[in-house]
């Protein structure tokens, strides 16, 4: 049995495409009232008209997560326009491959500051008032949802780095699950497989053509809206249901 979200809030970091677009419309389709969280401006405005024209609600948040103070601002904004918090969706993430031996350190620094410190910095900012919809909200209940990978369950040669921010998003995921479980907030984490998205674009081109492109090039690979909808399934449950590790992989890869 699925709820509908109809007088909660959502806040989604990493809105601006890809899975973070995807899940925003499809929370919105669900009632929700969803904060975009992202750099690019033009983006999340263009989304949020979309969701308003199909007659959703949604706010416009410009914040860079990898600055703590812009995490707990863009929190802070969303409570203030809609009054409540009751799902977190971490799904800023980057992803930078290649080996270790030589390897640039500055993207390590960019990977780790993204998928572990900007996911840490928008968990403790938005746990007190998850804290407090678990307890007054209309469901009694409150979600946080932190997409990982694949790449956080199997290591692999040239994704050490990037493997090392995975396996730390699922362990923190499973730590925090079980300190909160009792008071009603769910922390579940998602691991997708290949997805249709601009993940694999930010790196060297000899990167892209060793590692990234010959697998989309043989595997018919998920769209966005499949993981939006790993992401629905999660937090409609009925509060006494709590979906703690949810697995989604191409057919073609698993």
């Amino acid at each position: 049995m699925a709820t509908n979200l109809t007088g909660t809030v959502a806040l989604v970091t990493g809105a601006s495409s890809g899975i973070g677009a995807a899940t925003a419309r499809e929370l919105a389709e669900h009632g929700a009232s969803v904060a975009l969280v992202a750099r690019r401006k033009d983006r999340l405005d263009e989304l949020a008209v979309e969701i308003q024209k199909a007659g959703g609600s949604a706010l416009v948040v410009e914040a860079d997560i990898t600055d703590r103070t812009q995490a707990e601002a863009a929190v802070q904004q969303t409570v203030e326009h809609f009054g409540r918090l009751d799902t977190l969706v971490n799904n800023a993430g980057l992803m930078l491959l290649g080996p270790v031996v030589g390897a640039d350190v500055e993207e390590w620094e960019r990977m780790l500051a993204v998928n572990v410190q900007g996911l840490l910095y928008t968990t403790r900012a938005a746990l007190p008032h998850l804290l407090r919809a678990a307890e007054e909200g209309p469901r009694r209940v409150a979600d946080i949802v932190n997409i990982s990978s694949i790449a956080g369950r199997v290591a692999w040669n040239g994704y050490g780095v990037y493997n090392l921010t995975k396996f730390g998003v699922n362990g923190f995921t499973e730590s925090l699950r079980q300190e909160v479980t009792q008071r009603h907030v769910r922390v579940g984490v998602l691991e997708p497989g290949g997805v249709d998205t601009e993940l694999g674009s930010h790196n060297k081109a000899e990167v892209r053509d060793a590692m990234i492109n010959p697998f989309y090039e043989t595997t018919e690979v998920l769209r966005p809206e499949d993981i939006a909808d790993g992401v629905a399934y999660m937090v409609t449950r009925p509060r006494h249901a709590s979906v703690g590790e949810l697995w989604i992989m191409p057919t073609d890869q698993a």
